[in-house]
């Protein structure tokens, strides 16, 4: 009888990290200009300039709106497959601590806490450097892993 004992799998380093977030990156243009025409439709429906005050409610809800369409990419993509093309095309993937896929509160706020740890000069990316697991800081807060396929044959 043959019993297999499955090894986990690495954790992802931080050079596959960034590259599948600039693979990414042309992804979230897209979605961009898609929200930018959503914004400039419904800015030409209400016939008023939002643009115009420099520190108006109303551009800060566009923000906001545009991170919750970043966000909902994210976890959309992590919740069904537990990656992202720019993820898939460097052989990464997120998986839950305990599971192999991350919860949806998990992924949500893995979707908050990772661009701050790139805003704050990428020091919550960088702590997988000093990381006894090779985990960034987000990986450790919202108990997520990002880990290394192994090459398919």
């Amino acid at each position: 009888m043959n019993i297999e004992t499955t090894q986990p799998l690495p954790t992802a380093n931080l050079l596959r990290r960034l590259m599948a977030m600039i693979y990414d990156m042309f992804l979230l243009m897209g979605i961009s200009f898609a929200y930018g025409i959503i914004v400039l439709l419904l800015r030409l429906l209400f016939g008023e300039d939002t643009m115009e005050a420099p520190h108006s409610m109303v551009q800060l809800i566009i923000a906001i709106g545009l991170w919750f369409c970043y966000a909902l990419f994210y976890v959309w993509c992590w919740r069904r497959t537990g990656q992202t093309l720019g993820m898939k095309s460097w052989r990464i993937q997120l998986q839950g601590r305990n599971q192999p896929t991350p919860s949806w509160q998990e992924c949500w706020l893995r979707s908050v806490l990772a661009p701050l740890s790139l805003m704050a000069l990428g020091i919550g990316y960088f702590w997988c450097l000093i990381d006894k697991n090779g985990h960034c800081l987000h990986d450790n807060l919202s108990n997520t892993q990002v880990v290394l396929l192994p090459k398919k044959s």
